[in-house]
């Protein structure tokens, strides 16, 4: 769903809110915030998603760290967690809900957290997921759209998990493919997330469903633009020529119609297919930190010492009027 649909949705519903709201829908960020104390606030997010992979165990891991992520992008720690399910039981044996159910179960735990319990329908498509609640101190959070002129931009998974899972779903995405993305798409923002607190940085959010230049295009404030180098950013290399072949979700083409106008090329020789990767709807994507120039790179050591050795410093904020993104 694109952000002019839910637009059209939300126009005109009154929220109930409260003094200790202290993040909500309004402000288009990750998660909603709400404070229990002086030192404790609630972080709370929910996703799910049909299968990506066809192994139902591989299927599990993912979309409940897709779920988690939201929670680590508001640099916040996963408590609780509980299960949404909807399972198309004529086609579909328990045991293969019991392996995507034990996925999550060991996300949820690698994550730190627990599963309370969840809730199940019957449904004539497989979905999985989680409702998420975290905790932050209340003047720790990190919002989406905080960044500063001078900031560096620092991505910390690659770019292609939508491309190659819709020619999974095609039956076109080599086994090479296959395998780095559930890779990345498994692999929890928690050390990336917990290594961008510790060094400290001015803005957070994941890539997800509206792509790179979506979610960077989120980070904008009415005072900054940003710079983008497309040749700094991260790509899981076959996504190339799944990308040529023109297989790409179709929340990549709405992505590429709503942002577009905000966008400005400056590089001409950026191939249109390899372009469009950075519109390509992610799923569990990586986190766009926006970290002060003289942290970026200490915090970019940090992360690549950890393992998460492919995140990179792909573009700068730029003090301007614009409210755009170039890409050179």
């Amino acid at each position: 769903m694109s952000p002019a649909d839910l637009d059209i949705i939300l126009s005109g519903l009154n929220f109930p809110t409260s003094t200790r709201t202290l993040v909500d829908r309004s402000d288009n960020d990750d998660s909603g915030v709400y404070k229990i104390t002086d030192d404790i606030a609630i972080v709370q997010t929910v996703d799910f998603i049909t299968p990506v992979v066809d192994d139902p165990y591989l299927y599990g891991q993912i979309a409940a760290t897709n779920s988690l992520s939201d929670i680590y992008a508001m640099g916040a720690k996963v408590d609780t967690a509980l299960n949404i399910v909807a399972y198309d039981n004529c086609h579909l044996t328990k045991e293969i809900l019991h392996e995507i159910l034990r996925g999550g179960i060991d996300k949820v735990r690698e994550a730190g957290g627990v599963v309370l319990g969840g809730h199940t329908i019957e449904d004539i498509e497989m979905k999985y997921g989680l409702s998420v609640t975290g905790t932050v101190h209340p003047d720790k959070i990190l919002r989406n759209n905080t960044i500063k002129p001078g900031d560096k931009i620092i991505l910390t998974k690659p770019l292609g998990m939508g491309v190659i899972t819709t020619s999974i779903k095609a039956d076109e995405a080599p086994q090479s493919a296959i395998d780095k993305a559930v890779f990345h798409m498994s692999y929890l923002n928690k050390t990336a997330s917990e290594l961008a607190v510790e060094v400290g940085v001015n803005a957070m959010t994941d890539v997800t469903g509206f792509g790179l230049l979506g979610h960077l295009y989120e980070m904008i404030n009415k005072e900054t633009s940003i710079q983008l180098d497309f040749n700094a950013v991260p790509f899981i290399e076959e996504a190339y020529e799944l990308a040529e072949t023109g297989l790409f979700p179709g929340g990549s083409f709405r992505n590429e119609r709503y942002y577009k106008p905000h966008i400005e090329r400056i590089n001409d020789s950026i191939a249109e297919h390899k372009f469009m990767l950075l519109y390509d709807a992610q799923t569990s994507g990586g986190l766009l930190i926006s970290v002060p120039q003289e942290r970026a790179n200490l915090l970019l050591d940090k992360l690549r010492s950890t393992g998460i050795e492919w995140a990179a410093i792909i573009g700068e904020v730029n003090d301007s009027e614009k409210n755009n993104i170039v890409v050179g």
